[in-house]
């Protein structure tokens, strides 16, 4: 029997939802992630058209409502923010022992989540023109109710109250749109690592999967050794989210233990050592070594979608480029 791949839609339907399966080995997660792009190119082909990995696309669109009851209800809702939304995001699920370590982890990862965004900025054009942005993806999704950083909430019972405060406003139509920069998943045993843009390369969705899994397992030990979650406000946090948008790695970061702009590789060099510990433990130590040193020396997406816009002096071909390079 031949395999059933998982390909999804979403909101719009000029987007299209890919899911790995539950993995430990990074090389698995991208082989995982080369059959599905391949499988959601071949099936894009039928119908005349390709899948390209961008967060947001370079050219002007008119998204469509893909047509499901519970999308119609949120655009009722949402208005324009719904009508102009067209973007993708990297979801990365890690597993937990229960809700109470999953919330201890979603306390302490949320210095470091900017740092994530940072490293996938891959869409740095929106209606046809620069943004100025290199993930202008943060920008647009961060106009729904419900996203961004949160406080620290230090319990599992009290995460589950704010989302049912949320959910009574009648703002949100049910947890699903609770759209924290992560959450616990409503489905699955796991915390939901939402930050980063989907990236254009394999490579680094698979870096970007290796920093999630030891974020959220360095987070974990140090809950069980009784250290308390950091107190960093939350309006410093959507600061430094906002620039890791605006400049992904190519200037100055948020120090997550300063709060204070600094140099992307020094910033990055301070995640690592962070989750040192943990990526030696998972065997991950060497490929993220590898790939930091990549992402600042070759830049992210962004910064190849707009060398390709400045070498060929179109748009169309930062997309058509796109379309190769995520099946190559």
């Amino acid at each position: 029997m031949a395999e059933v791949l998982p390909l999804g839609a979403e909101l719009q339907q000029q987007q299209v939802e890919t899911a790995t399966p539950p993995r430990t080995c990074l090389e698995d997660v991208a082989e995982d992630l080369r059959r599905l792009r391949r499988a959601a190119d071949a099936a894009a082909a039928t119908v005349g058209a390709r899948v390209a990995a961008l967060a947001t696309s370079p050219l002007p669109v008119a998204p469509l409502l893909t047509p499901n009851a519970r999308y119609e209800a949120i655009a009722a809702q949402m208005g324009l923010t719904c009508a102009e939304q067209l973007t993708c995001g990297c979801h990365v699920h890690v597993a937990v022992a229960s809700d109470e370590e999953g919330v201890a982890v979603l306390d302490r990862v949320r210095p470091w989540l900017p740092v994530l965004t940072a490293i996938a900025t891959n869409s740095p054009f929106w209606n046809g023109a620069d943004t100025g942005y290199a993930g202008y993806r943060t920008q647009a999704w961060n106009r729904w109710p419900g996203t961004g950083p949160c406080d620290p909430f230090g319990s599992a019972a009290a995460y589950r109250a704010v989302v049912a405060e949320l959910i009574a406003t009648g703002t949100v139509l049910d947890e699903g749109m609770v759209y924290f920069d992560a959450r616990l998943s409503a489905r699955w045993p796991t915390v939901e690592i939402r930050v980063p843009d989907v990236c254009l390369d394999v490579e680094d969705a698979v870096l970007v999967a290796a920093l999630a899994r030891a974020l959220v397992d360095t987070a974990a030990r140090a809950w069980a050794a009784g250290e308390p979650a950091p107190g960093d406000p939350t309006s410093v946090l959507r600061m430094a989210a906002w620039r890791a948008s605006r400049s992904g790695v190519e200037d100055h970061l948020v120090h997550p233990r300063t709060h204070r702009l600094r140099p992307a590789p020094e910033v990055l060099a301070c995640l690592l050592d962070y989750v040192r510990d943990a990526l030696r433990a998972s065997g991950d130590l060497a490929l993220v070594e590898r790939g930091l040193d990549r992402v600042l020396t070759r830049g992210t997406g962004a910064r190849h979608q707009r060398a390709v816009a400045a070498r060929a002096g179109r748009l169309d071909h930062v997309v058509a480029d796109a379309a190769a390079r995520t099946v190559a």
